[in-house]
């Protein structure tokens, strides 16, 4: 079963996320635009903490299937004309995004996910790789130019609203009886095998539930950037995605909310520092893991345990 009140929190990340739509056309919109940026951060983070957190595997193709959902959910829209005025169909082809993302994720996973530790890192590494240079040669979606155009659909009420669904869904899975199954190949694949874990199964599991709500960011900073370039996706943004999992504390949800907000905005406060900036980025990084090397929230973890 999902933590004590989930659904009232779900309801509640919803709510108050409608509430600040209502509210964003008041804000500055470069603040506006970097709080989007903050809530498709979390969605990537989560779900990748699902993937190397919870099942305890190393993937560095998250940036492929974010690609994937944000090229697919953006040519949807292109094609069907959308405007902000359809509401309705902004969800579908996020979903659509999402569903096609989790395909190819079933497609990579079966095969790779036999490997583990640095195997399955550069499987993952090189199917992500794949993703990009495909999407760099085919003219449906702009090849190496970008694809351009793309209506200007997401709003802070759809951010933070999948955002909310993402965390419960996640935690709620791995909370859940079938979701034990993760811990347990976590902790031990071979014992979780000999005790009856369908180990590959539960982490293609974990695979494409991972790469389904990596494909709803994409949709939604498709969305929001309203212009797509394959070399966005590239392995750089993968490791970004990685970083935030392992700062926030590997398995930790807070925490890896926590370092994906952190990470999000420690570049655009250092910006008056343009010169100095990612060298004063990756510092803060390296003093962050090295005070806080088991993530943000490692003292909490502790206190219960002496408790």
């Amino acid at each position: 079963m999902p933590f004590p009140g989930a659904k009232r929190w779900l309801l509640l990340g919803i709510a108050l996320a409608i509430l600040a739509s209502y509210f964003a056309p008041q804000f500055n919109r470069y603040y506006l635009g970097v709080v989007i940026d903050v809530g498709i951060a979390i969605i990537l983070a989560t779900s990748l903490n699902l993937i190397n957190g919870h099942t305890g595997q190393f993937s560095l193709g998250h940036a492929g299937f974010m690609a994937v959902g944000g090229f697919f959910s953006a040519w949807l829209s292109l094609k069907a004309g959308a405007t902000a005025e359809a509401f309705w169909f902004f969800p579908l082809v996020l979903i659509a995004g999402g569903l096609l993302a989790a395909a190819v994720g079933l497609l990579v996973g079966v095969p790779s996910l036999r490997l583990r530790g640095d195997y399955l890192a550069i499987v993952t590494l090189g199917f992500g790789e794949i993703i990009r240079v495909i999407a760099q040669n085919t003219e449906a979606i702009g090849a190496a130019s970008g694809l351009k155009g793309i209506p200007k659909l997401t709003n802070l009420g759809w951010t933070f609203g999948f955002a909310a669904i993402t965390i419960y869904a996640i935690t709620a899975l791995v909370n859940s009886t079938y979701g034990r199954g993760f811990i347990a190949v976590h902790d031990d694949e071979i014992a979780a095998e000999s005790n009856g874990i369908d180990t590959t199964r539960t982490k293609v599991t974990a695979f494409v539930t991972g790469a389904f709500f990596a494909g709803i960011a994409g949709g939604l900073y498709a969305h929001h950037k309203q212009f797509l370039s394959p070399t966005g996706f590239d392995w750089l943004k993968s490791i970004d995605i990685v970083v935030m999992v392992i700062l926030g504390g590997m398995g930790r949800t807070i925490g890896v909310i926590a370092a994906a907000i952190l990470l999000t905005l420690m570049p655009e406060v250092l910006r008056d520092f343009s010169e100095y900036r990612m060298i004063i980025y990756a510092l803060l990084i390296i003093m962050l893991m090295l005070l806080r090397p088991a993530g943000l929230f490692s003292f909490n973890l502790k206190r219960r345990k002496q408790s």
